[in-house]
């Protein structure tokens, strides 16, 4: 990347940060609230008559899940509403038609979109530490699942801005899509528990590879192969990324 698309860069990813930091107890408190009541519910108190699954305890199977989801939901969220209001007051257009690269516009939204995801599971995972000692088996393999669930659904909201027209759709997709993926991803459940049937049903959505990889990560069991899941996440970040860089360069849904 040459120094002045370095810059670019990270003007942008600066202002991605600022703008999730300056507003740290809308964006970062409300996950972990979230996430401790998921805790306290289905943890201590479900979790206490379910008892193990997976060799391990409820609460202990169920973290790496619940990380996770914030991870997603945040990582999505960030890059979708970040874009969107660029769009909807017309500073995308100073982007357009300045000398930067798709690509380097891609980099800026995503990497915010991230480091506010990893932020966000960063601070669930130590709200996790009073109610259970994390585990971690494969820290590898954690680092690397993470970081690229992040990009991925950071790519996803980038979509979903550009396809935008009002705030209402920017909601539609995590409300219609994200929300029944991610609660149907065997973060609550092993999928073991599910007939045949469903297991292979299950097997079609994505997050079921990310939820599965990032528990390996912590307590080394898996519903599904690592290889597998690190597959899967490979072909959607390429083509995600392939799909934003032709609608960004196009200029489709930015151009008034």
């Amino acid at each position: 990347m040459r120094h002045q698309f370095w810059v670019a860069f990270k003007s942008l990813l600066t202002k991605e940060v600022n703008r999730f930091a300056r507003i740290w107890v809308q964006t970062l408190v409300p996950p972990a609230i979230t996430m401790t009541l998921y805790f306290i519910i289905f943890g201590s108190l479900i979790g206490s008559r379910i008892g193990e699954m997976g060799g391990f305890t409820y609460m202990e199977y169920i973290v790496p899940g619940l990380i996770m989801m914030s991870v997603i939901t945040n990582s999505y969220s960030n890059v979708a509403s970040s874009f969107f209001s660029a769009k909807l007051q017309h500073n995308i257009e100073e982007l357009l038609v300045a000398p930067v690269p798709s690509y380097v516009i891609i980099a800026g939204y995503v990497g915010g979109g991230v480091l506010r995801g990893l932020a966000v599971g960063f601070i669930v995972s130590v709200v996790s530490l009073l109610f259970v000692d994390l585990n971690i088996a494969h820290l590898g393999v954690i680092i690397a699942t993470v970081i690229m669930t992040s990009i991925v659904f950071a790519l996803g909201g980038l979509i979903n801005a550009v396809y935008a027209k009002t705030f209402d759709d920017i909601s539609i997709i995590p409300t219609f899509v994200l929300t029944p993926l991610t609660y149907l991803g065997g973060v609550f459940y092993s999928l073991s528990l599910l007939p045949e049937f469903w297991q292979g049903v299950s097997k079609l959505n994505p997050i079921v590879y990310m939820v599965n990889a990032f528990r390996y990560g912590f307590l080394g069991v898996s519903d599904v192969g690592i290889g597998t899941s690190f597959a899967v996440l490979g072909v959607f970040i390429t083509a995600l990324y392939g799909f934003v860089y032709y609608l960004i360069s196009r200029g489709i849904g930015l151009r008034s």
